[in-house]
């Protein structure tokens, strides 16, 4: 008996001090998850201001299938990724571009997460200029489908809840537009 108690007492020891040298938490779940079974590419459009500061929120960008593929494979760059979000310094000085007057500094903010899918737009990202950015967002397929057979429509296609660093949640309603 002595020595079964000695040996749980050896083998205790020995899985403390194991335990302390390795982490004990879950495996990060998936962090970039595209599972939409439609096309809900475009770029959706704020129908009121949204702002933080002097940044004024522009628009989300959802790529085509094809771009979550590349993304997924590591093809991905510094510049562009398949969800992201665009904001214009609202102190910078406008000049004029193919679709009218536009701020010169934009910040673009490339996803540290995201989930799309039929239903919803969920994202998570960062820049320096912003801090940590996240939206998320519920997708009215209805809204949406009318929107595409119009080339856009004024109707909000998508709304949710925006979050800029520190700065409190805003609601936004998005319109959809399919861009250049």
């Amino acid at each position: 008996m002595r020595k079964r108690l000695i040996l749980t007492a050896v083998a205790l020891t020995l899985v403390s001090c194991d335990s302390g040298s390795r982490t004990t938490s879950a495996p990060p779940a998936t962090a970039f998850i595209h599972t939409a079974s439609g096309d809900v590419s475009g770029y959706y459009l704020p129908m009121e201001p949204a702002r933080v500061g002097k940044w004024s929120f522009d628009h989300v960008f959802v790529g085509q299938a094809a771009e979550f593929e590349s993304w997924a494979a590591g093809q991905g760059s510094g510049t562009f990724a398949p969800v992201m979000l665009q904001f214009d310094d609202t102190s910078s000085p406008t000049v004029s571009s193919e679709i009218g007057e536009a701020h010169s500094v934009t910040v673009r903010v490339l996803p540290t997460r995201y989930s799309v899918n039929d239903a919803e737009i969920a994202f998570e990202g960062r820049s320096p200029e912003l801090g940590v950015v996240k939206f998320n967002g519920r997708l009215d397929q209805g809204a949406l489908a009318t929107a595409r057979r119009n080339l856009g429509d004024e109707g909000a296609v998508l709304t949710g809840s925006l979050k800029v660093g520190d700065a409190p949640a805003q609601a936004v309603r998005l319109r959809w537009w399919m861009g250049d």
